[in-house]
C-alpha cells in the first residue's frame, strides 16, 4: 500500500516541485514554501508575489531513514538502498525544506554543510513517475 497523491493534486504543486517557487507575502515580506493560503508567518497576507528560490542553502538537521522505516511511497528505495539520508535544509531565502539527499559524502552529513537543489525521481505511483527536488552536497 502506498500514499496516494492525486494526479491533479500533484500538478497544481509543479511549480514548487520542479521550480522552486515560492509565495513572497506582500504583508510581512516573508516567503511562503511551500506556498500556503495565508502567510504562516504573519497569518495576515493572503496577497503573494512568485518568487523563485535559489536552491542553495544549509543542512539544518537531518536523521537516517531505515528500511523499516520508511513511508510507503519510498518502499521500493529503501529496499535497493537499505536506509537514505532525509534533511532539513534552510535555504538562503529563509525558508525550511524537508527533502532527500542525493550523494552524501562519504565523510558524513554535517549541520552547515552547504547544498544544492537536483532535480531527481521521487517515486512512482500507479504507473506515474513523480519528479521533485532533492538536495545533494554543494
Amino acid at each position: 500500500m502506498s500514499a496516494h497523491i492525486s494526479i491533479p493534486m500533484y500538478q497544481r504543486a509543479v511549480p514548487q516541485r520542479y521550480r522552486l517557487t515560492g509565495k513572497l507575502c506582500k504583508s510581512c515580506g516573508k516567503i511562503n514554501f511551500p506556498p500556503k493560503a495565508v502567510c504562516k508567518y504573519c497569518l495576515q497576507g493572503a496577497s503573494f508575489e512568485d518568487v523563485r528560490l535559489s536552491g542553495r542553502g544549509a543542512v539544518y538537521s537531518y536523521t537516517v531513514i531505515a528500511g523499516g522505516g520508511a513511508p510507503p511511497e519510498f518502499e521500493t528505495e529503501a529496499r535497493c538502498k537499505g536506509s537514505y539520508p532525509v534533511l532539513i535544509v534552510e535555504l538562503e531565502e529563509g525558508p525550511r525544506v524537508i527533502t532527500q539527499m542525493v550523494n552524501p559524502p562519504e565523510e558524513g552529513i554535517a549541520i552547515g554543510m552547504s547544498v544544492q537543489a537536483v532535480f531527481r525521481k521521487i517515486y512512482e505511483e500507479e504507473g506515474v513517475i513523480r519528479y521533485g527536488f532533492k538536495f545533494s552536497p554543494a
